[in-house]
């Protein structure tokens, strides 16, 4: 025992000399970064723009410099002598069949499989529940990279054509084209330039939203304003198209449509940001109606569930913070009016839909799923059991359907797909998916720690059985904390292989999210944003008081809203962690709204436009809380060249800021820019185990872990 302590020691002191050496070298080579004089003034503070020359990401410079960045961090990454193993063994555990829930079109019924390591799952449809599957499109065969992905795909009411939304390298803009289901060939309808939308179907064709061309070359990163709403018709060209509804007043609106069922009502989903809505609504059987206002924006939220004859289902969270659905007269839509169908509970109700002429809730508990059936008057209740701490899809259908698919998921289970009897109210397993692990190797646990106000946070946590708490073990933190998002159990495969190697990886569901209603999501947002920073600590500061790790073992990664989270933490307390991955964050508080989508964040942030906003922005930016002679946490920024969501100029200027102040002797400081890719949504599976890799790679390495 002895001389394997002695051995032991021996190689861990081996890694960290080859550590130091190599940080020493990288923190001599960063590729020189130019500053530039820009100054701005917000209502008299001056704040410096050195970087704001990265923002252009199509100028010959700016792409110089991205490829001098990857350059310096794939030889980092290539150094690291176990790599290859961590590929191999993601490899090896991604590969195995994943399907999605069946949905019925017509006789057919549809699902996406993927046979394990394919780019992009595929769509099958069979005839019937025990029908041969044929495959029905294939987005692999749109593009060589499997860099094309299938962004939505609704179906007419007469099942004869499908419309289907293809996205490129990850973009957010949208490409419809229509196929004919009896062949499945492409008809001659193209739509261009659809962004947060998908086909809406009504009678001979489908409503749809999309913005004016962009300027080319600006097509990833110009504001986009004046979302307009048109129909069109099948066999017309998009030129033809009839605009159904714009507003010139208000350029900075979201416009989607919708159509109940029946296809008596089309209403439109207005929104200013990713809070609050306002409805407008058309009677489709009364001619030369127009569209009225049934719910005024934009303090509260309402989302449209279907009809019942002339009354209208609504989920909303006027005077109820977590939710409920109610029954409007939309000619008498006053909320003194409105009718409780599903009144508040104490749970949080996440969501309703309708099937086979019922209603299915989905509520949250304590970030875990609960389902309940109903009958169309809220009458009837009857829970559909679901096995532990879990998410659970919620069953939907037509009002015709007999049965209904829904699925399981947990944090060491990848899924079960259950078929639900409409008729006795019975669900039976229909497919269960097989992987190349041992989940009865972890566990799971829900713990809830005080953060710094005093309110109680939930967490979950993952590891090996027999864990031993010595506050030595290498440990990963995940959270996000923003726009009304709930953090539920979920499978990752990368975080399969973090736990094999005696990692703990844990999620916290932060102020900001939606676990506990609206109240639990006010309480993060605005001038309250530092609550959710606070949550993060606290639960860091938690995981270390009860020895699951230490501050030279603990690792901090989140994306977008928490690649924010992370970059916020990691420069008020970079003691506290040792690595710090932000992906595709949104960094620079001051500008994040003058790009592409960015201004729609406004009602969760705030905008540096108004004063008493950029008083509170300014304090936890992370672009601008960078300070000289700080060791940070090794680091390497995550983002993509195509991401128009977030767009990488946030990640270009910290990671320049970074570089720039860090401390010469700390800890390595790297940006990760991939090529043909976006802000995740659609990324190919090779893309994602190269993500993955080297990730995973970095965490390690930096943690001292050998693999």
């Amino acid at each position: 025992m002895k001389i394997i302590t002695i051995i032991l020691a021996l190689s861990l002191v081996t890694i960290g000399n080859k550590l130091a050496a190599q940080n020493k070298m990288i923190n001599n080579t960063y590729p020189e970064t130019k500053k530039g004089n820009v100054v701005d003034d917000y209502f008299g503070t001056k704040i410096n723009d050195s970087y704001q020359w990265l923002e252009n990401d199509t100028a010959a410079d700016v792409t110089s410099w991205v490829d001098e960045q990857n350059k310096l961090t794939h030889n980092y990454l290539a150094q690291i002598p176990f790599r290859v193993k961590i590929k191999n063994r993601l490899t090896e555990i991604w590969n195995y069949p994943k399907y999605s829930s069946p949905f019925k079109e017509g006789d057919y019924y549809y699902f996406f499989k993927n046979d394990g390591l394919q780019n992009q799952s595929v769509l099958y449809r069979q005839l019937g529940i025990n029908g041969e599957h044929e495959v029905f499109l294939d987005p692999n065969k749109l593009s060589n990279d499997g860099t094309s992905s299938l962004a939505s795909i609704t179906f007419s009411k007469d099942h004869k054509f499908c419309a289907v939304g293809i996205a490129q390298s990850g973009s957010d803009w949208n490409e419809i084209f229509v196929m004919n289901v009896s062949n499945k060939q492409k008809t001659t309808d193209v739509i261009k330039w659809v962004k947060f939308s998908g086909a809406t179907w009504y009678k001979n064709g489908f409503y749809y939203s999309r913005y004016d061309e962009p300027t080319k070359g600006k097509e990833y990163s110009s504001a986009n304003e004046y979302m307009k709403i048109y129909y069109h018709e099948l066999g017309r060209p998009q030129q033809d198209d009839k605009l159904i509804y714009e507003d010139n007043a208000h350029p900075l609106r979201y416009f989607n449509a919708g159509v109940t069922e029946d296809e008596r009502y089309l209403y439109i989903n207005v929104s200013e940001g990713t809070s609050g809505s306002e409805i407008l609504v058309r009677d489709l059987t009364q001619p030369n109606t127009i569209f009225k206002t049934l719910f005024k924006g934009f303090e509260n939220n309402y989302n449209i569930i279907d009809n019942s004859g002339d009354k209208i289902l609504v989920l909303t969270d006027l005077g109820a913070t977590n939710y409920r659905l109610v029954l409007v007269d939309p000619l008498n839509p006053d909320s003194k009016n409105w009718k409780d169908i599903i009144p508040q509970g104490i749970d949080l109700l996440e969501g309703v839909s309708t099937c086979g002429g019922k209603l299915f809730a989905t509520y949250l508990k304590d970030a875990s799923t609960r389902l309940y059936s109903f009958d169309r008057n809220g009458k009837n209740k009857l829970e559909i059991l679901l096995p532990g701490i879990c998410t659970a899809t919620g069953i939907s259908g037509k009002k015709e359907d007999k049965e209904a698919f829904y699925t399981f998921t947990s944090f060491i289970n990848p899924g079960e797909i259950y078929r639900y009897d409409l008729n006795n109210g019975k669900s039976e397993l229909f497919r269960k998916t097989d992987t190349k692990f041992d989940a009865n190797g972890f566990e799971t646990k829900q713990v809830f720690y005080t953060s710094k106000d005093g309110t109680k946070v939930p967490m979950f946590i993952m590891h090996k059985k027999g864990l031993k708490l010595d506050g030595n073990n290498p440990t990963l933190l995940y959270a996000y904390g923003g726009f009304n998002i709930s953090l539920t159990p979920s499978f990752s495969v990368s975080r399969i292989m973090f736990l094999e190697k005696g990692g703990v990886y844990v999620v916290a569901n932060l102020r900001g999210g939606g676990e506990y209603g609206e109240d639990w999501h006010k309480a993060g947002m605005l001038n309250k944003k530092q609550n959710v920073f606070d949550d993060f600590i606290a639960a860091a500061e938690f995981l270390i008081k009860e020895k699951y790790t230490s501050s030279d073992k603990l690792a901090i990664h989140g994306g977008s809203n928490g690649g924010l989270l992370v970059g916020a933490c990691m420069t008020q307390r970079p003691e506290l962690f040792k690595v710090a991955i932000p992906a595709v964050g949104v960094l620079d508080m001051l500008k994040y709204h003058k790009f592409t989508i960015g201004w729609g964040w406004a009602v969760e942030y705030g905008s540096s436009d108004s004063k008493e906003q950029f008083d509170y922005l300014i304090k936890y930016s992370p672009l601008h809380q960078v300070k000289s002679g700080v060791n940070y946490p090794a680091t390497m920024i995550m983002t993509a060249d195509h991401d128009d969501r977030v767009v990488p100029a946030h990640s270009f200027k910290f990671a320049a800021e970074l570089q720039s102040k860090q401390l010469p002797t700390g800890n390595p400081v790297l940006i990760r820019i991939d090529k043909k890719a976006g802000h995740g949504a659609g990324k190919p599976t090779s893309k994602l185990i190269e993500d993955a890799t080297d990730m995973w790679s970095f965490v390690l390495w930096n943690l001292g872990v050998t693999f």
